[in-house]
């Protein structure tokens, strides 16, 4: 595959490509075709290689360069990343071999959540591999020191894998949640950041169990703002807003996943990227 160094300029009728380890970035995905109706979007699920959170670092570099490339390859004029793993991995990377591509990352809401909470303790709902993340690490760090707050972290291993499954209610993914959920408010925590873009899918069992008034946090609107500011003048007002998907998975399950958390049935076609 010939690699595209420069990417549609972002004057051009041309789609906003998303992409994430699996389904979970259909919920930026649905920020951003709010905030952007008039644009057009392909959408990558990696769910061949999902979940991307207990994977090694250079692999999930490695997947993200190959769908970046594939997606570039389609002629798109801008680019989200919509996993916070994938972001927390290789955003860098991706600036540096693409230093003129319009790109957003996604990464868990912390400093928003520092601005709300009362309690001063904070719940961050990630897979293991985004909280180990140098990326994430500075960045928690940091805020701790300047703002006083203590972030409570909760590896959710396995969750990610129950939202690709399509088990958003099931008494496991329940029992999953609460066993997650729970220490973070018996330990105080009054705001909860969704540090994984499948984890908003899941949010009704997560507000089950907090008590009334706690904070959600879920980046997906600012995602689809900060886009917004990229394409400026540049946005279409004349597109048709249409959606495509690829996955490197079942198509049947992308497609079931659609229509369960988008309500739409765009047309799936399975690749190798």
């Amino acid at each position: 595959m010939t690699i595209r160094s420069n990417p549609t300029p972002l004057g051009a009728q041309a789609p906003i490509g998303v992409f994430d380890s699996g389904v979970g970035g259909l919920s930026v995905l649905r920020h951003l075709r709010a905030h952007l109706p008039h644009e057009d979007f392909l959408y990558f699920a990696d769910s061949g290689y999902a979940p991307y959170g207990e994977k090694p670092e250079a692999v999930i570099i490695a997947r993200v360069e190959a769908i970046a490339a594939f997606l570039l390859e389609r002629g798109v004029k801008a680019l989200v990343v919509a996993c916070n793993t994938a972001t927390a991995a290789s955003i860098e990377a991706l600036r540096k071999r693409y230093p003129t591509l319009a790109l957003v990352g996604v990464e868990p809401g912390l400093k928003p959540a520092a601005a709300l909470s009362l309690s001063r303790k904070i719940g961050v709902l990630a897979t293991a591999a985004t909280l180990s993340s140098t990326k994430f690490k500075r960045l928690h760090h940091q805020l701790e020191a300047d703002t006083g707050v203590t972030y409570l972290l909760q590896a959710c291993n396995g969750l990610a894998d129950q939202i690709e499954k399509g088990e958003l209610t099931s008494p496991a993914t329940a029992l999953m949640v609460q066993r997650y959920v729970a220490p973070l408010i018996a330990a105080g925590a009054d705001t909860i950041v969704l540090g994984c873009t499948h984890y908003p899918f899941v949010r009704p069992l997560i507000e089950a169990l907090v008590p009334a008034g706690t904070q959600i946090i879920d980046t997906g609107a600012a995602v689809a703002q900060q886009m917004g500011r990229l394409l400026g003048k540049h946005q279409q007002h004349s597109g048709s807003g249409d959606l495509a998907i690829f996955t490197s998975g079942s198509v049947s399950s992308v497609e079931r996943a659609s229509a369960v958390l988008l309500g739409l049935t765009p047309p799936v076609e399975a690749v190798v990227a």
